[in-house]
C-alpha cells in the first residue's frame, strides 16, 4: 500500500483529500507544521508529499528546498493559494514536482496524484542491459536502475526530471511541445500548467549543462518546445 503525507495546516482541507486518498487505497499520515513534517519525513519513506505553500512556522518553499537536500526521489505535489505564475515557478525550481492551485476540484486532485504515484517509479531495481543505456557524450542514462551519470559523477534527479530526461534522450532530435511533455510525462490531459514543464527543464539543465546559456544536450526548437540533441555523426575518412 501506497504511503502519502500531506503537510497542511488547514483541517477541512485535511479531512477533505485524506478521505478520498484512503479510497486508492493508502495510507494516510499528516502534519500541521513544517517541523512537524520535515520530523515525519526523517523517520519514515513515504510515496508521495503533498505540501501546502503557506504553513504557520515555515515556508513551503523552503521545506521544500529542505526535502530535495535529502531526498531526490519522492514526489512532491504542492498546494497553493498563490496565483502569481512566478510564485508558481518558485515552487517548481525549489524542486516540487507539481502544484495544484486552490481551490481546487477534488478529481483533478486525485487525478493528479495517481498520475504522480503510477509515474513515480520507486522501488525500481530492475539490472540494467546494454539496451537499457543510453549515452550521449560523457552522459549516461541506465533507465532500468534510474541512474544517470556525467564526467563518470552520478547526477541526482527527481523522478519527473528522470522521466523527462528519458523521453527526450530516447527520442533525439524529435521536438516536443511543452503540452505533449504534459501529458507524455505527467499523464495531464488539461492545459495551464505548461510552465511546470519548463521549470523542470531549467532543472534539468543546471544539473547535466555545463552551460546554461549553451546547452548541448537539452535544446531548445523556437517556436515548438525542446528536443534532445542527436549524436554527431562521424566524419567519413
Amino acid at each position: 500500500m501506497k504511503k502519502i503525507l500531506i503537510i497542511e495546516d488547514d483541517p477541512l482541507i485535511v479531512d477533505l483529500v485524506r478521505i478520498h486518498l484512503r479510497t486508492l487505497p493508502a495510507d494516510v499520515v499528516t502534519a500541521g507544521s513544517g517541523r512537524d513534517g520535515l520530523a515525519q519525513l526523517a523517520q519514515q519513506t513515504v510515496d508521495l508529499c503533498i505540501l501546502d505553500v503557506m504553513l504557520p512556522d515555515m515556508d513551503g518553499i523552503d521545506i521544500c528546498r529542505q526535502i530535495r537536500q535529502r531526498d531526490t526521489f519522492t514526489p512532491i505535489l504542492m498546494l497553493t493559494a498563490k496565483t502569481q505564475e512566478a510564485d508558481k515557478v518558485a515552487g517548481l525550481e525549489a524542486g516540487a514536482d507539481d502544484y495544484l492551485t486552490k481551490p481546487f476540484g477534488i478529481q483533478e486532485f486525485m487525478a493528479r496524484v495517481r498520475a504522480m504515484l503510477r509515474r513515480s517509479g520507486l522501488g525500481t531495481t530492475a539490472t540494467p542491459t546494454p539496451s537499457s543505456i543510453i549515452t550521449h557524450n560523457t552522459l549516461w542514462i541506465h533507465t532500468a536502475d534510474r541512474i544517470v551519470t556525467l564526467d563518470g559523477n552520478r547526477v541526482e534527479l527527481t523522478p519527473k526530471e528522470f522521466d523527462l530526461l528519458v523521453l527526450l534522450a530516447e527520442n533525439p532530435g524529435k521536438s516536443y511541445s511543452r503540452k505533449e511533455l504534459l501529458h507524455l510525462v505527467w499523464d495531464y490531459h488539461f492545459s495551464g500548467y505548461e510552465h511546470t514543464v519548463t521549470a523542470h527543464i531549467n532543472r534539468l539543465r543546471n544539473k547535466i549543462e555545463s552551460d546554461f546559456a549553451r546547452p548541448i544536450y537539452i535544446l531548445t526548437t523556437w517556436g515548438i518546445g525542446y528536443r534532445f540533441a542527436e549524436p554527431v555523426k562521424p566524419t567519413p575518412a
